[in-house]
């Protein structure tokens, strides 16, 4: 299914490409290239029926979700049918093109694929990002003025939300460098493509994406003591932290040190994301039972404001309390029981495939969901399609089946089978 994996990371790159794909525009073009990717997969299958679709326990919780939207705009549980309705189809658009990912990135070759292509693009786009920093002029892509009064740091129009793609790609690397997974001539690309987003993301100064990296880190090195490997790998991560930190000093960090110190004037304060929090809460608890509707928190939000100062809310900086806000416990339960299974299948993985390179990988994508939820606890990195697509990829890595290249799946039995009966009948 070489077409699917094509199709996805082509997917991955247009969303991040347009802005992390916030816009209405670039919405559509996702959702129509999710529909196409569906209908050719269909097309496909039918004439291949050997090959039998397949399932990760993530979809469940994911399909319900979708159905409780679903119930939200058909029966009008929603402040607003219109804004539930442009998210539920981008939610559908996020669940076929998880579900095409599960039948596309099978046996261990596929997930080498993916890895690669998300260690090169998570290069140039922080190549991207470092170059446009040094050279800004405030737009976009040198072009676009920015209207909404974020700080634009790469393709994004917000700095946290470039740290939010960041942390879902660098453990590709990372991992396979500490755990010693990477083949001794590939060490300066691999570990280049490690050093380069890990610069980016402390470049951009994000509070939250640093917290959110050393999450990362502490899981990696809780692995590391629980398999008891603590040598040359500790070197090796030191090492490639030690010259992302050089990357960091040479770029200045004199600047970074005063855009971490004002930045908070051109954001969201503190103060305000507390305020945001609590009016959130309020909101979830006078619709505790399905929220306001998926989509509706910049609607409902006004009456509830308890800090004003002039700016419209649009997020809480908190996607759980937020889903919460506007899913209710309905919604609550279906998150709550994807992160449960998240958390136990990645653990299974692990387990399973210790030391090998499938645990490697495994690894990755674990580590990339934990820094990626740390930081939803500050900001909304959920509603920004590009990265929500990227987390459920990294999520389906973390807790995939993954077979071994030598295990053949239903067409390839058949076209084995029939090799052996044309080498009979020659």
């Amino acid at each position: 299914m070489r077409f699917l994996r094509f199709g996805i990371c082509a997917l991955v790159v247009f969303a991040v490409a347009a802005h992390g794909g916030v816009e209405e525009w670039s919405q559509a073009v996702f959702e129509t290239g999710a529909g196409l990717l569906f209908l050719a997969w269909s097309i496909w299958i039918s004439f291949n029926r050997e090959e039998q679709p397949v399932l990760s326990p993530l979809l469940p919780p994911l399909a319900a979700l979708s159905i409780i939207v679903l119930g939200q705009w058909f029966f009008h549980w929603t402040a607003s049918p219109y804004n539930t309705r442009i998210e539920l189809l981008l939610l559908l658009a996020d669940l076929i093109v998880f579900f095409l990912a599960v039948q596309a990135f099978r046996t261990l070759e596929d997930w080498r694929g993916f890895v690669w292509f998300g260690m090169g693009f998570g290069f140039l786009v922080s190549l991207f990002a470092i170059l446009q920093h040094l050279t800004s002029n405030g737009k976009l892509y040198w072009i676009r003025e920015v209207r909404s009064g974020g700080l634009p740091f790469g393709p994004y129009v917000n700095r946290n939300h470039f740290a939010g793609f960041a942390e879902l790609v660098l453990p590709l690397a990372l991992v396979a460098l500490v755990l010693g997974r990477v083949r001794r001539e590939r060490w300066p690309v691999v570990g280049l493509f490690a050093v380069l987003p890990i610069g980016a993301l402390f470049l951009s100064a994000s509070r939250g994406g640093i917290v959110s990296f050393g999450a990362e880190l502490s899981v990696l090195a809780l692995v590391m003591i629980e398999r008891r490997e603590m040598g040359k790998q500790l070197f090796a991560g030191g090492a490639v932290l030690l010259v992302a930190l050089l990357l960091v000093s040479w770029l200045g960090v004199g600047q970074i040190l005063k855009r971490l110190s004002s930045v908070q004037l051109l954001e969201v304060s503190s103060g305000k994301r507390a305020s945001m929090r609590r009016d959130t809460w309020r909101i979830f608890l006078d619709h505790p039972f399905a929220g306001t509707g998926l989509g509706t928190l910049q609607l409902v939000y006004p009456p509830y404001e308890s800090l004003y100062d002039g700016k419209i809310v649009n997020h809480t900086h908190n996607d759980y309390l937020e889903v919460l806000a506007e899913t209710g416990l309905l919604g609550g339960i279906c998150c709550a029981w994807f992160l449960g299974v998240l958390l136990v299948q990645s653990l299974e993985r692990l387990r399973q495939f210790n030391h090998s390179f499938r645990g490697a990988l495994q690894l990755s994508g674990f580590l990339a969901c934990s820094g990626f939820l740390v930081h939803s606890l500050v900001d909304f990195n959920l509603h920004i399609p590009a990265n929500a697509l990227l987390f459920f990829l990294m999520a389906h890595l973390a807790t995939a089946e993954i077979q071994q290249t030598g295990q053949p799946t239903a067409s390839r039995r058949r076209k084995r089978h029939d090799s052996r009966h044309d080498s009979r009948n020659p």
